[in-house]
C-alpha cells in the first residue's frame, strides 16, 4: 500500500470554506474583492497540494483585504471581524490539513479529527470576535475605524496565540 503524503481533501475544503467566507465578507462591504479573491485561491491551492509558503500567501492576502477594506473603505466592524476570523481559521485549518497528510496521508480517514479541530478552532475565534466586538462596542463613542483595524489584529494575534 502506497501512502500520498498529502492533505485529505475535506481539510483543504474545511481551510478554503473558511476563506471563502473571509473573502465574501470583505467582498460585500469593499471594492478591495481582488485581493481577497487571490487570498482564497491561494488557500484553496496551497491546501489541495500542501504548500505552507502558497497557504500563508493566502492567509495573507485576506488579513491584506481586511486592512484595505477596514482603513481604506471604512468598512464596519461586523465584516472586518468576520474575514478575520475567516483568515486565521483557513489558515489554522490549512496547516492542520497539511500536517495531517504529511503524517498519515490523504488516504487515511481523519474526519473526526478535521471536525474536533474545526469546532475548537471555530469556538476559540468566535470566542475572540465576540469579545473583540463587545470592546468596540462598548469603546465606539467617537473612536476613528484604525482603532478599529489595530484591535482586530490583536485579536487576530490572540487566536493565533491560543493555537
Amino acid at each position: 500500500m502506497t501512502v500520498t503524503r498529502a492533505p485529505p481533501r475535506l481539510g483543504a475544503a474545511l481551510a478554503s470554506l473558511a476563506a471563502a467566507v473571509a473573502a465574501a465578507a470583505v467582498g460585500v462591504v469593499s471594492p478591495r474583492a481582488g485581493v481577497a479573491a487571490v487570498g482564497l485561491l491561494l488557500v484553496a491551492v496551497g491546501t489541495l497540494v500542501g504548500s505552507r509558503r502558497a497557504l500563508g500567501a493566502g492567509s495573507v492576502a485576506l488579513v491584506g483585504a481586511l486592512l484595505l477594506a477596514g482603513g481604506v473603505d471604512g468598512a464596519g466592524p461586523g465584516p472586518l471581524l468576520l474575514c478575520g476570523l475567516g483568515a486565521v481559521l483557513s489558515w489554522d485549518l490549512g496547516e492542520h490539513a497539511i500536517g495531517l497528510g504529511e503524517q498519515l496521508g490523504r488516504e487515511t480517514d481523519v474526519r473526526r479529527n478535521l471536525a474536533t479541530h474545526t469546532a475548537a478552532s471555530g469556538a476559540v475565534g468566535a470566542v475572540g470576535a465576540a469579545v473583540a466586538f463587545g470592546v468596540y462596542t462598548s469603546a465606539a463613542g467617537g473612536q476613528p475605524v484604525v482603532a478599529l483595524v489595530f484591535l482586530l489584529i490583536g485579536a487576530t494575534a490572540l487566536v493565533s496565540a491560543v493555537r
